[in-house]
Parts: structure tokens; C-alpha cells; sequence
């Protein structure tokens, strides 16, 4: 149920960077470095990506839902992490190392904006982290009782 949950994740939260971050505010597209045209086809096969996860992540869960009673924790912890996990490679990898777009276009301190995005990323982690550490918890008890 982790996996499943870190799929629906990364789709959850690259479908909230694509509506919030690139259609509401407008502050960045996928790809900077080229012609609006292919920004804007950029952003929509990055927006088919995330979608493809949440309907990947959806099959998944219902092909499993006989199994998935007692699983609610690995599925939220699979979440958060592939949440945050896809932020902090968004925010690091593709933000700073290749600066292939910066978290806000067009101002002139990136900094803040930066800090705020990975350490977003690194909360959601870390509550991914103490779920998925719960829940391994319960699951050893559970099977050292039975």
C-alpha cells in the first residue's frame, strides 16, 4: 500500500504544482528556456504525466481494495512521501541544479521562495516518515500477537 500511496502522491502533487503554481498564480511553466508555445505544450505533457499517476495510483488501489482494510496509514504515509519526495527533487534537482524553472518567474531574490518550497517538501517527508514508522509499528505488533 506504500507504493501505491507514494504514486498517488507524486500525481497529487504535480497536479497541485500544475494548477496552483502554473495556472492560478502564474509563476512558472515546466521549461523556461524556449518559446511560449512550448511552455505551454511542455506544461501539458507534465499535466498528462500527473494524471496518468493518479489513474495509475487509482487502479492500483481498487484492485486492492479487498486488501486494504488496516492499510489507511501506509497509504496516507505513501502519500506524504511521494509528495514530498517529488517536491524536494522538484525544488533541488530542477529548480537549483539545472535551472530548468525557478519556483516564481520574473523577481529578482529567489531565495525565499526557494526556502519555502523545500522546506515544504522536507515537512512532508518527515510526516511521511513518522506514518510509514507507525505503521510498521502497529503491523510488527500485530503480527507478533497473532
Amino acid at each position: 500500500m506504500l507504493r501505491t500511496g507514494i504514486v498517488l502522491g507524486i500525481g497529487v502533487v504535480g497536479t497541485l504544482d500544475q494548477v496552483v503554481l502554473h495556472e492560478w498564480l502564474q509563476w512558472h511553466t515546466l521549461y523556461v528556456h524556449t518559446t511560449p508555445f512550448w511552455r505551454t505544450a511542455i506544461d501539458g505533457v507534465f499535466h498528462l504525466f500527473t494524471a496518468a499517476l493518479l489513474f495509475g495510483g487509482g487502479l492500483r488501489l481498487w484492485s486492492r481494495r479487498d486488501h486494504v482494510r488496516g492499510e489507511g496509514r501506509a497509504l496516507a504515509a505513501g502519500i506524504l512521501l511521494g509528495m514530498g519526495g517529488f517536491n524536494l527533487y522538484d525544488g533541488t534537482i530542477q529548480h537549483k541544479l539545472l535551472q530548468l524553472h525557478p519556483v516564481r518567474e520574473g523577481i529578482e531574490n529567489q531565495l525565499p521562495y526557494d526556502i519555502a518550497f523545500i522546506a515544504i517538501a522536507i515537512l512532508l517527508l518527515a510526516a511521511g516518515l513518522l506514518l510509514a514508522r507507525a505503521h510498521r509499528a502497529v503491523y510488527t505488533q500485530s503480527r507478533r500477537s497473532a
